[in-house]
């Protein structure tokens, strides 16, 4: 992508999709944002860009195929970047059904509807279709090793399943239709505009009411953590260089246990806004959630060699400037709890 394209950002009004936006129109890309606005959508994530001409919003769901359909014929995308999904494990231990729906049939629908369009167009040249996806795929590590490319999938969660058999429909287009693919799994993602309901947000929220702070089971899950804006850029790295068909796994090279991370994020609290008591007095341990991954943990070799990506930030400097925006953004915050689930202990599997 070395001159401007049209690229379809599906998801574009949730976490990670409104990190994408923001940097693709910072480059001087025409972007489409097509969501469906569900529970954790937030179009105020993307209110910097919100007045750019190059920017424009679609409400409609990539399982609507007429949608998609018309859509492509509207804006002819150069490249499709596909992170509309349910994403959160405890609301699929809930609700799997919901999971499904949107992430293997959306996915399909969305694959149809873009094959559709890149043939009768004649196959053109440029087209890409990245599916962004995630290391819960893979399923989970010992104490040693790391998740490569080549890693067999062993998803064990809902959420990672249904994630998984969308990665399989996205290469199996690839293969048998030549639609012009690639995949990337990420490890955790953290940063501004994280919905309120994932770790790093409850943390902070909870330690700033004066709430317990919960930790499922010991704490000592580990996973890697990365930066959103990192994130966003390794994405747009991928569509402008990756190699057609492949997958690139992308983490943040920050690998620490639940426990330590809670520790830290207080530790930042206590720094920036300190309270009578330091906020680690606040931790309480929680009945672990079922079939919850013990330690996730990405090589990004891959990535790193061949396209020359790494992590601007490593963990410290993410968790300062992801507590300092929560700090400034508490009425973002308060917009979104009230909604459904939001401070509820979801995912107990009863």
């Amino acid at each position: 992508m070395t001159t401007s394209k049209v690229l379809l950002i599906t998801g574009g009004a949730g976490f990670i999709g409104s990190a994408v936006i923001r940097l693709a129109i910072a480059r001087g890309h025409t972007v489409v944002n097509v969501d469906a606005l569900t529970y954790a959508a937030c179009l105020d994530n993307l209110a910097s860009v919100a007045d750019n001409p190059d920017y424009h919003f679609e409400q409609a769901d990539i399982c609507d195929r007429a949608a998609m359909d018309h859509l492509f014929a509207t804006y002819a995308p150069d490249a499709v970047l596909h992170l509309a999904a349910e994403s959160h494990v405890d609301r699929s231990i809930d609700g799997p059904g919901q999971f499904i729906q949107t992430n293997v049939t959306g996915t399909f629908t969305l694959l149809e509807a873009a094959r559709a369009f890149w043939q009768t167009g004649n196959k053109p040249a440029g087209f890409r279709f990245l599916h962004v996806s995630t290391d819960e795929v893979y399923g989970t590590l010992g104490p040693t090793g790391l998740f490569t490319e080549e890693t067999p999938y062993a998803p064990n969660s809902p959420y990672a399943a249904s994630k998984a058999a969308s990665d399989h429909l996205v290469r199996a287009w690839g293969e048998t239709y030549g639609l012009p693919v690639l995949v990337s799994n990420c490890s955790n993602n953290y940063g501004p505009f994280q919905f309120p309901e994932k770790l790093i947000p409850v943390v902070i929220q909870n330690a700033l009411s004066g709430k317990p702070i919960p930790i499922y089971g010991a704490g000592d899950n580990i996973r890697d953590w990365l930066y959103v804006e990192d994130h966003a850029d390794a994405l747009l790295t991928v569509l402008d260089k990756g190699r057609l068909g492949r997958c690139y796994n992308i983490g943040g090279e920050n690998e620490v246990a639940n426990l330590d991370l809670v520790h830290r994020i207080c530790a930042v609290l206590d720094e920036l806004q300190p309270a009578s008591d330091p906020y680690a007095r606040q931790i309480t341990f929680v009945t672990d959630r079922p079939g919850h991954d013990q330690r996730y943990a990405i090589d990004p070799t891959r990535i790193r060699e061949e396209l020359g990506w790494r992590p601007s930030l490593d963990l410290q400097q993410g968790l300062v400037q992801t507590v300092q925006w929560y700090l400034d953004n508490q009425d973002w915050v308060a917009a979104l709890q009230n909604r459904s689930g939001v401070g509820k202990r979801l995912g107990t599997g009863t």
